[in-house]
């Protein structure tokens, strides 16, 4: 096996602006290519492309913290010649699995707070210098490499701003008067913060109501833990005002998980009206609509909103609580 860590300057230096017969004289030897931080490799589309037409009987495995088209200057897409894969933090259905439904249940509120990153789960003792050493270090690394970026430091004070408002629409205006800079950069900035797997977007959901929210966005962090380390809170769940909002976010990328790993290609949404009628969740699939709201407090009841049923009346409700939460992640 070749392994290749682009994060070194003589790996790079293999694989950039290499014809096709060097690269075939690098690989061909080897059964199984490893490539890490692939994304630092410049033209690395380029590169990937040129590897797929070699049709090599070697397996080439490619991964990078962030999008391959964060590299610089990609002339070439390797579209059709790639597998795409995203690899998450851990999923609360992939840690049941290894342990039990029962412990990751005792465990809830610690992944939480603390989230999922392998290194958190395996080391729980040093969670937290582990989530700080990687929100300080590591999130933003490839986003300050990028040449886009002229003021590193609002994308620190960007991220801050969205977990401040985890569970709440997000208003790129406020956002820009916050931060000082023009929407444009808002949303180029959040985008490329999807691309560094730091943050998602859910668009609003609309089709009939003419008072529904049509351009709303609602953006939620991959991992609980990095949410938390960016506002360095770790306080225990009874202490803290964002409980509600904490159980949104798990559920919302412990669905986005297992969605990608049972390739359900639903669509997600959130869905609010004008008059503040609102649903956390709308999952489509296939023509058919699946609503779901989250509740910390098991006991708390929810109906749907008389609109959205009115509208939608083929469409399912549920209420996902910490009780029966278990059917919603697997």
């Amino acid at each position: 096996m070749l392994s290749l860590n682009c994060d070194n300057v003589d790996d790079v230096l293999s694989l950039e602006g290499k014809s096709s017969t060097e690269l075939k004289n690098l690989l061909s030897p080897y059964d199984l290519v490893f490539i890490d931080e692939a994304q630092r490799v410049k033209n690395i589309g380029l590169t990937l492309k040129m590897i797929g037409d070699l049709k090599l009987d070697t397996q080439v495995i490619v991964t990078g913290s962030s999008s391959l088209d964060m590299a610089n200057e990609i002339n070439e897409p390797a579209t059709g010649r790639l597998i795409e894969y995203n690899l998450y933090p851990f999923s609360l259905e992939e840690l049941a699995a290894d342990t039990s439904v029962r412990e990751e249940h005792r465990l809830l509120e610690t992944r939480m707070i603390y989230g999922l990153y392998p290194e958190v789960v395996t080391e729980p003792g040093d969670a937290k210098r582990t989530l700080m050493t990687l929100t300080n270090n590591y999130l933003y690394k490839d986003l300050f490499m990028y040449k886009g970026i002229k003021k590193p430091y609002l994308i620190q004070k960007l991220v801050r701003a969205l977990a401040l408002q985890l569970g709440s629409e997000v208003s790129y205006y406020e956002l820009s008067n916050l931060l000082g800079v023009d929407r444009g950069t808002v949303e180029a900035y959040i985008n490329l913060l999807e691309k560094c797997f730091v943050v998602f977007r859910l668009d609003s959901f609309s089709r009939n109501l003419r008072n529904e929210i049509k351009k709303g966005k609602k953006v939620y962090f991959y991992d609980n833990g990095v949410r938390n380390a960016v506002l360095s809170n770790f306080a225990s769940l009874e202490l803290r005002n964002d409980v509600g909002a904490l159980w949104e976010n798990l559920m919302v990328s412990e669905r986005v998980k297992r969605n990608a790993y049972h390739q359900h290609f639903a669509q997600l949404f959130f869905w609010r009206t004008h008059e503040q009628q609102e649903i956390d969740l709308v999952e489509e699939q296939d023509g058919r609509l699946h609503a779901f709201e989250f509740k910390w407090n098991g006991k708390a009841k929810s109906n749907p909103p008389k609109a959205f049923a009115a509208s939608y009346p083929d469409s399912v409700y549920e209420v996902v609580t910490p009780e029966n939460y278990g059917q919603f992640v697997r």
